[in-house]
């Protein structure tokens, strides 16, 4: 089989297509991963920051019945992980919450399903790490967006492996738009809440030592 028919054949299959999508996405974060500076302080938040977002996704304001829920902020602490450290010390601490998440609750159809459900969205987060140099309105854009990215993993694992769940006649994109809008509208906005609330500068000066944030 030559390489065009190969990527034709691939194109043919969303979960090909997007195990595929999902791969190239880890290799990107490691590639980004082995470039950190691990100190002792750094390792030691970062497991501080893994264990209390794990605390708070136990506290739950809404559960969806397949999966999601509206917490108490669990993705406070990797966001401020992302703004201390950085992007990339981000993008590791969500794929490990997102690891753990799965082994404390574990929901599996396939496992590109599990790709996109767990260490995908969670290493999302990261993604504010790139707006740290901001001010508060800026940090919350960036948070926005990290959290427009983990709603797109599981709007993709929404449509490519629970259509079955959509009501008939319902559009399995609109089905999986309102179930995953459903509960990330509410986790975003409390995200940013507690975010808007919290002393960011100050926080940052205490714990990194240095004046990272603007």
């Amino acid at each position: 089989m030559s390489l065009n028919e190969r990527i034709a054949e691939i194109t043919k299959s969303p979960i090909a297509l997007f195990a595929l999508l999902g791969v190239l996405i880890l290799i990107y974060v490691i590639l980004k991963v082995r470039k950190i500076k691990f100190t002792t302080q750094m390792i030691t938040l970062v497991g501080v920051s893994i264990a209390l977002a794990t605390s708070l996704q136990f506290i739950t304001i809404m559960k969806l019945p397949q999966g999601g829920s509206v917490t108490a902020g669990s993705m406070v602490p990797i966001v401020l992980i992302a703004l201390f450290y950085g992007p990339e010390v981000g993008f590791l601490t969500g794929f490990l919450f997102g690891i753990i998440n799965f082994i404390l609750s574990p929901f599996a159809v396939h496992p590109v399903q599990v790709l996109f459900d767990y260490p995908l969205p969670f290493m999302a987060i990261g993604i504010v790490g790139y707006f740290r140099s901001f001010k508060i309105t800026g940090i919350l854009i960036g948070v926005i967006c990290a959290m427009l990215a983990r709603f797109a993993c599981h709007f993709i694992s929404g449509v490519v492996f629970f259509a079955t769940s959509a009501p008939k006649g319902t559009s399995v994109y609109l089905y999986s738009l309102l179930y995953n809008g459903s509960y990330m509208g509410l986790e975003t906005i409390i995200t940013c809440i507690i975010i808007a609330i919290l002393p960011i500068t100050r926080l940052s000066k205490l714990v990194v030592n240095k004046p990272s944030l603007s």
